[in-house]
């Protein structure tokens, strides 16, 4: 069976998270519950927090269901 997964992208940094690995700790909902919201859709909102703060806080995902990458910009 395929992963689910779901994806949250702003102009810095896009967020990647899989569900069947999450191990529903919680500690992003807990330590950053303006970015990582439980009953709110899109459950990701990466304009709840600065860049380096939400990147820190997935450092923190003891699972590995959180992952970032940073978005490149168009070169032409």
């Amino acid at each position: 069976m395929e992963t689910n997964h779901n994806v949250f992208s702003n102009d810095k940094i896009t967020v990647t998270y899989e569900p069947r690995c999450c191990i529903n700790a919680e500690l992003c909902a807990r330590q950053l519950s303006e970015v990582f919201r439980h009953s709110v859709i899109p459950w990701i909102d990466l304009d709840g927090a600065k860049t380096k703060k939400i990147i820190k806080q997935i450092n923190k995902c003891p699972s590995g269901a959180l992952k970032y990458y940073f978005n490149q910009k168009d070169v032409a």
